[in-house]
């Protein structure tokens, strides 16, 4: 399964010839001119990387970044910023919304190149974090005083899709527990439900998992996850 970029320019040119050198580096791209567009995408996708022009009309690549990383579906996502300026005030305010890396233009083949050599392990991690594995495994969701019973119909490292007779509202807070393997204690975590399929199966994003939780998670779904890839 690929890395899944987007790259948002409102130069035609400029952004295609991001696209073929990502293309042709074996990354799955996705191309918009429109920022405006790309926000409203980026609320609903999940992309492992996405490329910004920093001067682009509202929103900007640097408030285009902010909403990045405020989001629910995209907020660890890798971040770079496409400029032609190397302004430390600009620079200052990319880093500020959350970017990690610049593409400076002109953009050259080869810098691009070295740049997703650098960037390949953080998109690696981004990727595996969000690999989802067709899994069941029993689990609860506790939300005040209602508790659901229901079975995961995937897992990643950064969520799951579970099953149950109804579920939650969108933005619910609940408390999950699964039960990865038979013999073995549950795991527990803090999750918010980022949507619902139909009215029983709902997609919920992990949050303030436990370091510990977050190793038996690892060392359970790396295996599954190599595997699938």
């Amino acid at each position: 399964m690929p890395a899944r970029i987007l790259v948002v320019d409102d130069d035609p040119l400029s952004g295609e010839l991001i696209c073929e050198i990502l293309r042709s580096a074996g990354m799955d791209v996705g191309f918009l001119t429109s920022s405006s567009e790309a926000a409203e995408r980026l609320k609903r996708e999940k992309f492992h990387a996405v490329f910004l022009d920093m001067r682009m009309p509202a929103p900007d690549g640097a408030e285009l970044a902010r909403q990045i990383r405020a989001s629910r579906v995209n907020a660890s996502t890798v971040i770079v910023m496409i400029t032609g300026e190397q302004d430390r005030t600009v620079m200052g305010r990319a880093f500020e919304a959350g970017v990690e890396f610049f593409l400076f233009k002109p953009v050259e083949r080869n810098k691009l190149l070295k740049l997703i050599r650098a960037t390949e392990g953080s998109i690696e991690r981004e990727r595996r974090r969000f690999t989802r594995v067709r899994l069941r495994c029993r689990g609860w969701l506790e939300s005040g005083n209602e508790r659901l019973e229901g079975t995961t119909l995937d897992l990643s490292l950064g969520g799951s899709l579970v099953q149950s007779h109804r579920a939650f509202p969108t933005g619910t807070i609940v408390t999950v527990t699964l039960e990865l393997e038979a013999g073995m204690p549950p795991m527990r975590s803090g999750a918010r439900v980022i949507r619902t399929v139909g009215t029983d199966c709902m997609g919920i994003q992990f949050e303030n998992l436990e370091p510990k939780e977050s190793l038996r998670l690892q060392e359970f779904l790396l295996p599954l996850i190599l595997a699938a890839t």
